[in-house]
């Protein structure tokens, strides 16, 4: 290890840690029906183990921030992956549904402290010109993670027991957290910072309530039910009392003076764009190819394969090529790859060959890797230093909750219009599928092309904060 430069170990040692969080997530995806028989439990119980995972992760980002200039990002890293790994551990030993859901919050808190400190402590790590490439790098675990994931879960459901779903977690985080208490250096601290209680309790109560809401819809009468609307109503409230707030703390818990910064509210943009077409796709694709065309979960995953693939390729290249000419062409260039992939997944029918759909969705997933990954990294590029670590939360709070909603809106939509196309155009349950499918890439390709306009907007406010930079201003 030591012939590798220690800022290369850094980018190691994260990956480690953000890879084992978005696989673990998404390999029980697949398990919840699994859950549902071996703890004799109904749909709505056993996708909490799904639901308080995201909901706790959420709650958890908005303290990163602070807590990193309180007691340093190494510190702080270091508990996520230890909170982890406990999760992890008594995961497994979970005697039933409630012990379960409370260990996959753990889980979620150590999750909720190491996806936005891995990309504030690539910052500290290299400078602004080899940045671009160290979160393209980086970016890999986040984009193939969610691919391969429920592929994976669903071969383990079915060849081992589930404990091993959790025990999987060890080996990998235990390297992981040995990698961070010897090649993560220490950061610097702010020990008289103070801490912005009304903040978080608005922005928690807020974050979580919405997660909550978000986690307990799948269907049209889900919209309906009086506890998420008053879900919904509680969170939007809390969000706007805590961005009242905000605007008046001198030491607030999130800075969003940020936000003033155009090309990063521009990559926060991008960043959700993104997260909702790539939880969409993932959504969508294994119900074209199961429900409609009859294949198994083996060749669902296989189709995911190329993408994950060529996101994890191209989100190298985009970041190489963000640090020598920076976002403009590259973000542009994925987003318009994405519209396009996702807008021709649109015009399938019956008859498609399931090569054209593999070459589709890896379209789908060179504009991914071109797209979001840099445009993020340009956007944390632009404001200053001391900022980046509430940046990188913002960030991955806006992911977070903009997957959240990408998933639900295609299950809504989904189980909408597959139903009104049975009943009134008398369609078999393939064709009324595969033609609300088609709808579904064709909403997410026309909110992907509307954001085109955002990766140049990002490259030329990103130019305008390099040249000042160069001018010392």
């Amino acid at each position: 290890m030591r012939k590798i430069p220690d800022k290369w170990l850094v980018v190691i040692t994260v990956l480690l840690g953000a890879f084992t969080v978005i696989l673990n997530n998404s390999m029980l995806n697949p398990a919840v029906p699994h859950f549902m028989a071996v703890f004799q439990a109904d749909a709505v119980a056993a996708g909490w183990v799904i639901t308080v995972f995201m909901v706790t992760m959420g709650m958890a980002m908005p303290l990163t921030g602070y807590l990193a200039d309180k007691y340093g990002k190494k510190q702080m890293y270091i508990s996520g992956m230890a909170l982890f790994i406990s999760g992890s551990v008594f995961g497994s030993l979970s005697w039933d549904l409630s012990s379960l859901i409370m260990f996959r919050g753990l889980q979620g808190l150590g999750g909720g402290l190491i996806m936005p400190l891995s990309m504030a402590l690539i910052f500290d790590a290299f400078p602004r010109n080899e940045r671009g490439l160290a979160t393209g790098i980086y970016g890999v675990a986040a984009m193939m993670a969610p691919t391969i994931g429920p592929t994976l879960g669903g071969v383990m459901i079915e060849l081992a027991a589930w404990q091993w779903l959790f025990l999987m977690n060890i080996p990998i985080g235990a390297a992981g957290l040995l990698f961070a208490a010897r090649y993560l250096p220490k950061s610097r601290t702010v020990p008289e910072i103070r801490f912005d209680l009304p903040g978080f309790i608005t922005v928690t109560a807020g974050v979580g309530a919405v997660l909550t809401a978000l986690g307990r819809i799948s269907e049209l009468a889900h919209l309906m039910n009086p506890v998420n609307i008053g879900l919904v109503v509680l969170g939007a409230g809390s969000i706007a009392l805590f961005i009242r707030i905000e605007t008046r703390k001198q030491q607030p818990l999130l800075d969003l003076s940020i936000f003033r910064i155009r090309a990063y509210t521009y990559s926060v943009w991008v960043a959700i764009i993104g997260s909702m077409s790539l939880f969409g796709g993932i959504f969508l694709i294994p119900l074209l190819i199961q429900n409609v065309y009859g294949y198994g979960a083996i060749m669902t995953g296989l189709v995911f394969l190329p993408a994950a693939l060529l996101t994890g390729v191209f989100m190298t290249i985009g970041g190489r090529l963000l640090d020598k000419q920076g976002p403009t062409l590259i973000v542009t260039a994925g987003l318009t790859l994405l519209t396009l992939g996702t807008g021709l997944m649109g015009f399938l029918d019956m008859t498609t060959s399931l090569w054209l759909i593999f070459f589709l969705n890896a379209v789908r997933g060179v504009g991914m890797g071109l797209s979001n990954m840099p445009a993020t990294t340009a956007g944390m590029n632009s404001i200053p230093e001391a900022f980046v670590s509430r940046g990188s939360a913002m960030n991955n709070v806006m992911r977070q909750m903009s997957s959240a909603l990408g998933i639900v809106f295609v299950s809504v939509y989904f189980e909408v219009r597959r139903a009104q196309l049975m009943n009134g155009e008398s369609l078999l349950v393939e064709e009324a599928s595969l033609a609300a499918i088609n709808e579904g890439f064709i909403v997410l390709a026309v909110i992907s092309l509307l954001s085109i306009p955002a990766g140049l907007l990002l490259g030329r406010e990103y130019q305008k904060s390099s040249d000042a930079d160069e001018k010392g201003e």
